[in-house]
């Protein structure tokens, strides 16, 4: 009799495990299903003109220089500018640029933005990358910004999961290494790769925008949405933040492929407003990635870059 108890309490014990992981399976499933079809919900299908499919889907990148005229430490500083567009395929939930044909690759416009100027005795290099989606109208996928100088180096990333994930690093010690999440908000980053799509649906009026990470890193300001005013030209737009005390500007050819041809970026350096100039010297259309021996060296005339 004591045996048969044990045995039906042993069944009944593995009966009701059995249920409750399989419950907890079906759930995490739903769960799963239920955030696919949330953000499915929440990400409208893109429509792209062919025009864009004919000179973005090329196999080649759109690389543009600029004259620079840089503002820093309440002086003018010259340099260059150089923003190279380019559509590839993205891994959506790595947040990387996918090596292989994958059914899960989207593909993003994405730009590198460079600078390069000196202060002095020593050199400045900054780069912004921004990685826009093409199949749906969301935010950029993924924003990062690092900075090169003879003091030190600073690096910030910002991947859209299900907000914004901040990862920054700093040799400044009230920097240094933070990790923290963000309620999505317009990134000034995402405009300029938006602007190449259609200009006409940047959004206008008083929002809250993210500053460029370029911005943010150099001015030591926090990283969160400011008050904007915004406004929209047939061949021009103007972001206003009046409480950063900054106007960005960008200037852009009113025909597709809409290049931008030059902007400023009016803010507090030193004691005085000054402005950031960048204005174009070049473009060339060209498969960069390829040309790396030294007699292609020669492009870099193209473009007017010593």
């Amino acid at each position: 009799m004591k045996t048969y108890i044990k045995k039906t309490v042993l069944i009944t014990l593995v009966t009701l495990l059995f249920l409750f992981t399989n419950s907890c399976k079906d759930n995490k499933t739903q769960s799963q299903e239920s955030n696919k079809i949330e953000q499915s919900s929440n990400s409208k299908p893109r429509v792209l003109s062919q025009e864009f499919k004919d000179y973005w889907y090329a196999g080649e990148a759109e690389i543009t220089s600029y004259e620079l005229e840089q503002a820093r430490y309440g002086e003018i500083r010259k340099g260059h500018a150089v923003l190279i567009y380019v559509t590839e395929d993205f891994l959506p939930n790595a947040q990387v640029k996918a090596d292989n044909q994958n059914p899960e690759n989207i593909s993003v416009l994405k730009l590198n933005a460079t600078k390069k100027f000196n202060t002095g005795i020593y050199p400045y290099s900054i780069m912004q990358s921004t990685f826009y989606p093409l199949s749906t109208e969301q935010h950029a996928l993924k924003i990062s910004n690092s900075i090169q100088e003879w003091c030190g180096q600073t690096y910030t990333q910002l991947n859209n999961k299900s907000d914004f994930e901040i990862n920054s690093h700093s040799y400044f010690e009230g920097e240094a290494d933070q990790n923290y999440h963000l309620d999505k908000a317009i990134l000034e980053n995402e405009l300029w790769t938006q602007l190449r799509i259609d200009p006409k649906q940047l959004p206008t009026g008083n929002l809250e925008i993210i500053p460029s990470l370029e911005f943010t890193s150099l001015k030591h300001v926090a990283i969160k949405p400011y008050h904007a005013n915004t406004e929209l030209k047939p061949d021009s737009y103007t972001i206003n933040y009046p409480e950063l005390n900054r106007t960005l500007t960008l200037n852009f050819n009113k025909n597709s492929p809409y290049e931008i041809l030059s902007w400023t970026e009016s803010f507090k350096s030193g004691s005085e407003i000054l402005t950031t100039k960048a204005t174009k010297m070049a473009t060339l259309k060209s498969p960069y990635w390829n040309k790396n021996s030294n007699k292609d060296s020669i492009l870099r005339e193209t473009l007017r870059l010593k």
